[in-house]
């Protein structure tokens, strides 16, 4: 679901269609409306031209189906859920009754509905817009499972995308990466070309400095969907391994933090100089509030548009490389980069004590997504996409 553009999928979904719709195309957005992100079919309605169909399906996690996957399943669990009848039959539906120009699938948990466009429109470019390259985040979350158990089951699930991955994501007719090296694995991949790179982009009206909010001095924030396990996973490696350092030797600094889905042991956390919000309503405006953006992420794949948000408001980001991966920073200029927790206490005891450069660094940010993340950008390169799988898939015919 595309709506509220909260968490990094949705606002990616949403910032496009809206940026097509815009620009006057008409968007029909069919989408599996789950219990996790549950909205009414009338929640895109303030956007012209884009219309929404949803189809409630359950995609819960279920120890019983997880476990019945593991024994005889066909496809991993992650993709096995939003595997539905009810949506595959309202997506033929639309294809037999309707006349569109492409069809853009976003991501891997439902590439499984690539076969199905090509049986019912085979004439239709189908577009696929990896968020992720999945099975690299499954591998690096089974490397740092400290539970022998969860690590094997971690494997399993990053084994089983892998094949779905290179079985699947080559059927379409071209690929939006959205990042460069994401780009490298999913030609290594098989992909056939056009295998672009589309990056996430910000809606700059969405993201523009309150003059009336100030960040409170030494203050650090982190904010993140918390049931999405790399993020959990960056948040505790933090806590465990610098925050503790950082508390004794720098006492004013605060750290806040913010997501929905906060686990009820983060939420025991609150003290002095940690405050839990929980679920933040404007992500905008609890950024200016605090000074300087945290990104602790040891695995994961695709875009932070989290960090690209921060960036528009000209906040000084400090993260893991691997954080930053696919966006066009430099270290020093308009972000800073880390990795071992003793770089990173180093980096906010300069911060603390007005070393850092950090305003400096913000500004830089903001000049950066305001010349290469603007979403009209973005757009723009979606639709130099549509053209050439256009003309890849009426070529054999005219021929």
């Amino acid at each position: 679901m595309p709506f509220p553009p909260h968490d990094g999928g949705a606002i990616a979904m949403y910032d496009v269609a809206a940026g097509l719709a815009a620009q006057g195309h008409q968007v029909t957005v069919l989408a599996i409306n789950t219990p996790k992100h549950f909205q009414p079919d009338s929640v895109l309605s303030h956007l012209p031209g884009v219309r929404l169909v949803t189809v409630p399906v359950d995609t819960s996690l279920s120890a019983v189906k997880a476990l019945k996957n593991l024994l005889v399943g066909q496809v991993p669990y992650n993709v096995e859920r939003f595997i539905s009848p009810a949506v595959e039959a309202r997506l033929l539906e639309l294809l037999g009754t309707e006349q569109f120009d492409v069809v853009q699938v976003e991501g891997t948990f439902v590439a499984w509905y690539v076969d199905c466009i090509k049986r019912a429109a085979p004439q239709l470019p189908v577009v696929l817009r990896a968020h992720n390259v999945e099975y690299t985040i499954w591998q690096m979350l089974a490397a740092g499972a400290r539970n022998p158990l969860k690590r094997l089951y971690l494997k399993h699930l990053a084994r089983g995308l892998q094949r779905f991955e290179e079985s699947f994501l080559p059927r379409f007719d071209a690929v939006a990466a959205i990042t460069e090296p994401d780009q490298r694995r999913l030609r290594a991949m098989g992909c056939p070309e056009p295998v672009v790179f589309v990056p996430a982009g910000v809606d700059l009206n969405r993201f523009q400095v309150s003059p009336h909010l100030r960040p409170k001095p030494r203050t650090l924030f982190v904010i993140g969907s918390l049931d999405w396990l790399p993020n959990l996973e960056g948040l505790d490696w933090f806590l465990e391994q610098v925050w503790p350092h950082a508390h004794e030797q720098l006492p004013e600094l605060e750290l806040h933090i913010a997501g929905k889905n906060t686990p009820a042991r983060l939420q025991s956390l609150a003290k002095k100089n940690v405050i839990v919000h929980g679920f933040v309503e404007s992500a905008a405006e609890f950024m200016q509030q605090y000074d300087l953006m945290l990104v602790p992420l040891l695995s994961g794949g695709g875009m932070r548009i989290k960090i690209i948000e921060g960036m528009a408001l000209g906040k000084c980001v400090l993260s893991t490389g691997l954080g930053s991966e696919g966006i066009v920073v430099r270290n020093g200029f308009d972000i800073v980069l880390c990795d071992e927790p003793q770089q990173w206490l180093e980096r906010l005891r300069s911060y603390y004590h007005g070393e850092l450069g950090h305003q400096d660094i913000g500004q830089e940010a903001a000049r950066t997504i305001a010349r290469l993340y603007d979403n009209r950008r973005v757009v723009e390169s979606f639709l130099d996409l549509y053209s050439i799988a256009q003309s890849r898939v009426q070529r054999p015919q005219s021929a």
